[in-house]
């Protein structure tokens, strides 16, 4: 391990270490990863921290909207598989690395890689976002990972758009996560999808197998309407 990367890990790992309020067992507002959930998402800016997210590139309010609405979900039992958060953060450019898998029974962000965004929502920046048929635009909002299936791009993964109005049409859509040469690589190709958040084919496997079945993935944009009508943000 290089030395600066060893530093950084070794002061996120401090940090992480010194703020954590660990709740005892039997406290009823401990989420599945056993860091105590407040009301003014304290707990979000602790696990913000301790994986490094500003380093990696992953906003503080990209964040936030996202493990606030993991929580919402996971309290209304709309997510079964819930030690995994996947952010797809499209506020970023399509050559950066703005796709972020978080185990949080663990503290580690497993995977942090390339994802495409629709043709028709822009070319390096996404800045048009749609649900509806054929649009060929992503689509903003949370989302509950479904089965899997081999079709075109091989093995491929459903996904239920939650919120009406912004993404629930995605299944119609067949709106996917799959993998795909046009994303990443060693000459950071930035090709576009009809709407689905495709990553590099070589590291789609590992993030299908364990998100698959019922995990919460959030692809953000700070689209003010999307901000202000969301019913899981603002419900």
């Amino acid at each position: 391990m290089n030395k600066p990367f060893a530093v950084i890990s070794l002061l996120c790992l401090s940090l992480a270490l010194a703020s954590f309020s660990v709740a005892p067992a039997n406290d009823p507002n401990i989420p599945v990863h056993g860091i105590r959930a407040t009301t003014d998402y304290t707990s979000g800016s602790l696990l913000y921290n301790a994986l490094c997210l500003e380093e990696k590139g992953l906003s503080k309010k990209a964040f936030d909207l996202a493990y606030k609405g993991y929580q919402r979900l996971v309290k209304k039992n709309r997510i079964s598989n819930t030690g995994y958060l996947t952010i797809c953060d499209m506020s970023q450019p399509s050559r950066n690395k703005r796709l972020y898998l978080i185990d949080l029974s663990n503290t580690e962000v497993l995977l942090h890689t390339w994802v495409a965004h629709g043709r028709n929502s822009g070319h390096d920046y996404a800045t048009r976002f749609s649900n509806k048929l054929s649009s060929r635009q992503t689509s903003l909002g949370f989302y509950v990972t479904k089965n899997t299936y081999f079709g075109e791009h091989g093995l491929s993964l459903r996904m239920q758009g939650l919120e009406p109005g912004f993404n629930d049409k995605a299944y119609r859509r067949a709106v996917v996560i799959h993998g795909a040469d046009y994303i990443g690589g060693e000459k950071n190709k930035t090709g576009r999808s009809y709407g689905c958040p495709a990553i590099p084919r070589e590291e789609v496997g590992n993030l299908i197998n364990t998100i698959k079945d019922g995990s919460c993935l959030f692809i953000y944009h700070p689209t003010r309407y999307y901000l202000a009508k969301s019913k899981i943000l603002n419900g």
